[in-house]
């Protein structure tokens, strides 16, 4: 049977493909992921993080996947320190912002790309607030330096559009790549 390679170690992304019943294995892509500078480069990312795991798996169908938070016109990934998570989720607080995902299936020659918005408004927070985050660890592997899915979750006020897109996987948007590629979306009834 074919394969769906998860190129990515992203914990949260695996969490929603066993969510949805889909076996998969993880294959981290050994890709040296540049700073996004633009959001066509999310795409180029996921496309080179699959390209790469796809040598070691040419039959499976690859997916690969990058998240990043856009403020205005400035792209938020993922913090390098505390400070630079300080200064990110201070710039997001009493905001509205944008979440976009690039998603890119492959499989042999045939290749589907697509992108995901999510508008998310945070609530004003205090600096106090930002610092005792902080000393949880969760910022550090969050693009924008939260978790919807986690503690972060008391900074959001509301979303537009696809909550699983801000976690780093929009699923019903991936359901009809599967599809549009004829993989199964529950593969021999969930196993």
């Amino acid at each position: 049977m074919q394969k769906l390679i998860l190129a990515s170690a992203s914990p949260r992304r695996a969490h929603l493909l066993r969510q949805i019943g889909q076996p998969f294995k993880v294959v981290k892509s050994d890709y040296p992921e540049p700073p996004i500078r633009d959001e066509q480069m999310l795409e180029d990312v996921a496309l080179a993080k699959a390209r790469i795991v796809q040598k070691q798996y040419p039959s499976g169908l690859i997916l690969g996947a990058d998240t990043v938070v856009v403020h205005g016109t400035k792209i938020l990934g993922k913090p390098d320190s505390a400070s630079e998570a300080a200064a990110m989720l201070q710039e997001l607080s009493g905001e509205k912002h944008r979440v976009l995902t690039g998603i890119v299936l492959l499989q042999g020659n045939r290749l589907l790309t697509a992108k995901e918005e999510t508008k998310v408004w945070m609530r004003p927070f205090t600096r106090e607030e930002i610092r005792a985050y902080i000393a949880t660890g969760e910022p550090f592997d969050k693009a924008g330096a939260y978790g919807i899915q986690g503690q972060g979750a008391v900074f959001v006020e509301r979303i537009e559009g696809c909550y699983f897109n801000v976690v780093g996987l929009p699923l019903a948007r991936l359901a009809l790549m599967f599809y549009e590629m004829d993989w199964p979306l529950w593969r021999n009834g969930g196993d």
